[in-house]
């Protein structure tokens, strides 16, 4: 089932994914014949992404939140039941004939410096697009179509001919961002694009990328760790666990009263500004490691941790229900229920 929350009126989404799965094999055992064994990083995702939105996605590290990306791009390969982009049926194209999603879909990385060749100067990597996708332009026309997209991002002409080992985090970012909308894209993938910077640029950065979506009509997808970021730049957001989707909704109502354990776990941890409540604010804390994503358990993969788990969530995997707030897969949600007394909870002094 898909989940149906937060989807907007009478409108044609973008993408539309359907059961994507992306499995990667991993030698486990020692030896001159090592096993080979297959790790899903993500299992059975799916949503629609619609015109002028920004879709966050977050959880813990490891849960398939870049492999998501990267699949949706084409950077891996993936399985699903359908994969279509702007109307076009990509479920079993080969990765290298998916040349018109190219230049309409594009991705921010989340380290600026290693994302850029240190052997191209800056007027060099941002057009670097353009001789792929627009060979016929000539060389004054891409410093032309640079210089235009450096004042967009907010750096000078002056930094034309640096290379990234002369320049900021921050820079090095925003040469990232230029180089993903010099094709003037559709939608732009952004994978941590702020979690390497500093608190200070991370809002810079942040505000950029919205002020580019109101001036370009683009559509984001924004992964991170950090809900505040993602509840400031969201306008639906994604909780995933262990390569699976927990829950999907609008970002203020999925704040406000989570359905998913999982995602209240994670809005607890947030810390609170001001100092007097974050002093007596209820903690509730998750148990025990992620498990193995080689060998994740039975049911609802969330259970071994789940406070609220019970038998039927080691024996079945739940399915997709809607509420006021979200969609959900989850045997126990929230929903307006106060949270359960086997929760483990620490008061600060």
């Amino acid at each position: 089932m898909t989940p149906s929350a937060a989807t907007p009126p009478s409108q044609q989404p973008l993408l539309q994914v359907r059961d994507l799965r992306v499995r990667y094999p991993v030698n486990d055992s020692p030896g001159f014949w090592p096993k080979t064994r297959q790790l899903e990083a993500v299992k059975g995702i799916g949503f629609d992404l619609y015109s002028g939105e920004t879709l966050g996605i977050v959880g813990e590290s490891g849960c398939g939140k870049s492999s998501l990306a990267k699949a949706l791009m084409g950077l891996i390969p993936s399985q699903s039941s359908l994969l279509k982009w702007f109307d076009q049926d990509l479920t079993h194209t080969p990765i290298g004939r998916w040349g018109a999603v190219r230049r309409d879909v594009q991705m921010v990385f989340q380290d600026p410096l290693s994302s850029l060749d240190p052997r191209l100067n800056v007027l060099k990597i941002i057009s670097e697009p353009l001789r792929t996708h627009e060979p016929g332009l000539s060389a004054e026309q891409r410093k032309a179509a640079v210089m235009e997209t450096l004042m967009k991002v907010g750096l000078e002409e002056s930094l034309l001919y640096r290379y990234p080992h002369e320049l900021s985090g921050g820079q090095c970012q925003r040469i990232g961002i230029a180089r993903a909308i010099i094709l003037k894209p559709k939608v732009i993938l952004c994978d941590e694009p702020v979690s390497a910077l500093d608190v200070s640029i991370q809002a810079q950065i942040s505000q950029l990328l919205r002020q580019l979506q109101r001036e370009m009509n683009l559509t984001l997808v924004f992964i991170s760790h950090d809900l505040a970021v993602v509840k400031h730049i969201s306008h639906r957001v994604m909780v995933m666990y262990l390569g699976t989707m927990m829950e999907l909704g609008h970002k203020d109502k999925l704040f406000k009263q989570p359905a998913h354990p999982y995602t209240q776990a994670l809005l607890d941890a947030v810390p609170k500004a001001d100092p007097r409540k974050e002093r007596h604010k209820s903690y509730s804390l998750l148990s025990g490691d992620i498990p193995s994503p080689l060998d994740p358990p039975k049911g609802c993969v969330f259970h071994t941790r789940c406070t609220r788990a019970d038998a039927q969530c080691a024996l079945q995997e739940p399915s997709f229900k809607d509420s006021e707030s979200s969609s959900y897969a989850c045997w126990h949600p929230l929903l307006n229920a106060s949270k359960s007394p086997a929760s483990t909870h620490w008061s600060g002094a």
